[in-house]
């Protein structure tokens, strides 16, 4: 099979090779992929940053020459420990070595592909969907009628926190830079703000979930902003090269621990039951995927260039 590989660190490190379809084991799924998207996970891992991450990932080069992880295709090949999918079977989900023509997956990081998506659509959902849903849910506790900031409201992540908060009733402002305010109002979002034009922390308004995608947003910043028991979730950020985002999210932790308001971060855990939740919000239309570029497998490194630049809008996606 052809796959994309990686025997060093850096972009330009990938090679489209042929390589052996990996063997199955009997409690294991071999997925013909249709399709695969970029997440920042996969710009991290293929340049070896933060460099404090290699301590687990591989210090001179990667432990794992495979690459890429959210997926949608057809599921070919099943273990005998199987019994919730077969051959035919149309799926999607995420494990590592997504961007392949077969990937091996197991049975708790995949979910019936919703009906009413196309491969490409639906392997723009998992990895930035769960995160949205995990991060507003579960850390966020929004409830109905809250106010909920989403900021980074333009991204993978952020198109769905958006949709995925109005599901939840609360009562969303994006963030985001000028030319995606149209986007963010046709997602849902009742108040944009145009951080060009704007300053948030400067608005008067209290939120009583941040969720902050990216960015560097200061502590001193969010309090001014947060409700006096509001919740600050991070899902990543802006950071150096050595500690990457690890940095920002420490010292913003260590800030708030005097005070009402709290922050925390989190990484998305997979797993099958939350997958099911969002394909039933993306079968209902609640949720949408937003991709707004497509490349080829063997034009991945010019992908994953325009994701560093760090100004995609929703998802890219890559056609297998």
């Amino acid at each position: 099979m052809r796959a994309l590989v990686a025997e060093r660190y850096g972009i330009d490190a990938l090679e489209l090779k042929e390589i052996e379809t990996p063997a199955l084991p009997d409690d294991r799924i071999l997925v013909r992929v249709r399709a695969a998207s970029l997440n920042k996970l996969d710009w991290y891992s293929l340049n070896g940053t933060p460099l404090a991450a290699r301590v687990m990932t591989g210090i001179r080069r990667p432990k794992s020459r495979l690459t890429g992880h959210d997926f949608a295709g057809i599921v070919e090949t099943v273990g005998k420990d199987i019994h919730d999918f077969q051959p035919g079977d149309e799926v999607f989900g995420a494990n590592t070595g997504a961007f392949a023509e077969v990937v091996r997956t197991m049975e708790g990081r995949v979910a019936p592909k919703p009906a009413n998506l196309s491969f490409e659509e639906a392997s723009a959902v998992p990895i930035a969907a769960l995160t949205a849903l995990q991060g507003l849910r579960d850390h966020g506790q929004v409830q109905p009628g809250q106010h909920v900031l989403v900021h980074g409201a333009s991204g993978g992540v952020g198109t769905f926190a958006v949709q995925i908060a109005k599901v939840l009733g609360a009562e969303v402002t994006a963030v985001c830079s000028t030319r995606h305010v149209e986007q963010a109002r046709a997602l849902g979002a009742d108040h944009v703000v145009d951080y060009v034009k704007e300053e948030i922390s400067g608005s008067g308004r209290r939120f009583d979930v941040i969720m902050h995608v990216g960015g560097h947003l200061s502590w001193w910043r969010c309090r001014r902003i947060l409700a006096p028991e509001g919740r600050l979730i991070m899902a990543g950020a802006t950071g150096s090269s050595f500690l990457g985002p690890l940095g920002y999210l420490a010292r913003t932790w260590l800030a708030s621990l005097p005070s009402s308001r709290t922050a925390s971060f989190f990484i998305a855990k997979f797993n099958r039951p939350d997958l099911d939740v969002i394909r039933e919000l993306l079968e209902s239309g609640q949720v949408k995927p937003v991709v707004e570029k497509r490349y080829e497998l063997g034009n991945v490194a010019d992908a994953l260039r325009y994701l560093g630049e760090g100004h995609a809008r929703g998802k890219i996606v890559v056609t297998v």
